[in-house]
């Protein structure tokens, strides 16, 4: 790809680390073909699941696991009969999933080999690449200002995940991260330890990774953004690891599945039509100290909850659907209170792996985190004011207006501080991140949290007029890291900022920057 020097300016372009500003930040329904018909869309539960693919490493050392990614247009078959034009990893959508080992180092050469323009929305798409959930090095972090441009590659760089979890990865370019998401660019990413393998839990192909989102389709198949006036995306169709409303055959047994939220606006409260119970084993971070039996498991963008389900309770023949019972301020349309099914199929082929212990993980450094141990004490407001999202009254162009040298706080590298989150708006929830670091939740509106809540987390669900106190040890890494709200329309329109860990951190933007031409293998 080559530049216009129009274009080198406009971007800001300093060697290979841009400040991008979109050409266009936001479409209507009615810029292009309408949105499909209802009766062309599939029946739920007509579809069969498919499990995510996973990827193999391109080679292995001592040390190292070595994967190669490229960024690229493809089509995919999303609604029976209709072509969908998608951006995937690898022409995934989602992505493919990897497997690491807690303890061993991953290299992921992310190479970006998209066209120069969105299809519509006429943006250039330099992508950043956010694996969340790990606590990576600054210039690996996927900072919305590093950016890897059409025709550059980039080595990420990750070693310090300590624990098996649920995490994933996706793009976080500045001011086009929901169109770079909705257009394909989600994959998951599940760190195993020998902690959880050493669990009777389910294991093999009775753990399953579950990739919801939703979307909307324009009468040709294609893809249709529209954000509702920078609000947020709402879809009529679910979407379970890129299927519309999926159905998945069982035993009757238990079965783990690891929930991602991947919708770009929409939250989710979910629930087996049966009543019987959603068993919380793990949260953002990983494993909860004791499971958490619950019957409404309300979840919003980017949260992970794995869960087990006990099949066994069940005849052959019996379907179990997982509804969406949703939340106030989301958009519902006629089947978005369906997510997917479960037909009983037949008796257990294996009976490993087939317990729910009654400890998991006592030991998690997060959760001992004490109050008094905090040394500082911080509050953050979301607000909607003057047309903008903001962040205590910043918006992320105030922070490329400092140079990026403004931030929110500055904890030492190690300090153990306590952030109020406070929302008091009736008319939004946000699902506030914060990168690098795991936390603990210490109370939702004073009182203690939801029972689903109780594990390390690195996303919380802030609701309408609510308040949560979280407490949080920073490190391992000092430098700058972003917060933002994981509606990543929100998001783009510009609710993030950012802190600094300690001084003297790794640049984010020029530490690693991408470089341009084919990539060599790993």
């Amino acid at each position: 790809m080559t530049l216009t020097r129009r274009e080198m300016l406009k971007l800001g372009l300093a060697g290979s680390a841009a400040i991008a500003l979109p050409v266009r930040r936001m479409v209507r329904a009615d810029d292009g073909p309408g949105r499909i018909s209802e009766s062309r869309l599939p029946e739920p539960f007509t579809v069969p699941f498919a499990a995510l693919q996973v990827l193999a490493p391109s080679r292995v050392d001592a040390t190292t696991d070595y994967y190669s990614i490229t960024q690229r247009p493809a089509t995919a078959q999303i609604i029976p009969g209709f072509d969908t034009p998608v951006w995937g990893y690898n022409g995934l959508v989602p992505g493919p999933t990897i497997e690491a080992q807690q303890g061993r180092r991953v290299v992921v050469r992310m190479a970006n080999a998209l066209p120069a323009t969105h299809p519509t929305l006429g943006y250039l798409p330099s992508t950043s690449t956010h694996l969340h959930g790990a606590p990576s090095r600054p210039q690996y972090d996927g900072y919305a200002n590093d950016l890897t441009l059409p025709g550059q590659w980039k080595d990420y760089v990750y070693n310090d995940v300590p624990n098996g979890r649920t995490i994933w990865y996706h793009d976080h370019a500045v001011h086009h991260t929901a169109p770079n998401v909705y257009m394909g660019l989600a994959g998951m990413y599940l760190v195993r330890d020998p902690l959880e393998q050493g669990l009777a839990i389910p294991q093999g192909r009775y753990d399953v990774p579950l990739m919801i989102q939703d979307a909307l389709f324009a009468s040709d198949g294609s893809l249709l953004f529209d954000d509702d006036d920078e609000s947020g995306l709402m879809g009529d169709v679910i979407l379970v690891n890129g299927r519309p409303w999926p159905v998945m055959r069982v035993e009757r047994r238990k079965y783990r599945f690891r929930i991602l939220i991947a919708s770009l606006s929409r939250s989710y409260r979910l629930a087996l039509d049966t009543g019987d119970p959603l068993t919380v084993i793990a949260t953002d971070g990983g494993l909860m100290a004791a499971p958490q039996p619950v019957t409404r498991l309300p979840a919003s963008t980017a949260e992970r909850y794995e869960v087990i389900i006990d099949f066994a309770k069940y005849p052959i023949g019996r379907r179990v659907v997982l509804r969406n019972l949703s939340n106030k301020n989301n958009v519902d349309y006629p089947d978005t209170d369906k997510v997917m099914a479960f037909d009983v199929v037949d008796e257990p082929s294996s009976t490993e792996g087939n317990s729910i212990p009654s400890v998991l993980d006592p030991n998690n450094p997060v959760m001992a985190l004490d109050p008094a141990l905090a040394v500082a004490r911080r509050s953050m407001k979301l607000d909607r004011g003057g047309g903008q999202w903001t962040i205590s009254d910043v918006i992320w162009d105030d922070i490329v207006a400092s140079r990026f040298r403004k931030v929110f706080a500055n904890p030492q590298l190690n300090d153990v501080e306590i952030w109020t989150l406070q929302n008091s708006s009736g008319g939004w929830f946000h699902p506030l991140h914060l990168h690098l670091v795991d936390f603990k939740i210490l109370d939702r509106n004073g009182k203690p949290p939801r029972a689903h809540e109780r594990g390390p987390k690195d996303t919380v669900y802030l609701g309408e007029n609510e308040t949560i106190r979280v407490i949080a040890r920073f490190g391992p890494h000092r430098g700058r890291y972003l917060v933002h709200c994981h509606n990543v329309v929100h998001e783009d329109h510009d609710m993030m900022t950012q802190y600094e860990v300690g001084t003297g951190g790794d640049d984010p933007i020029t530490s690693a920057p991408a470089v341009w031409g084919t990539p060599p293998a790993p």
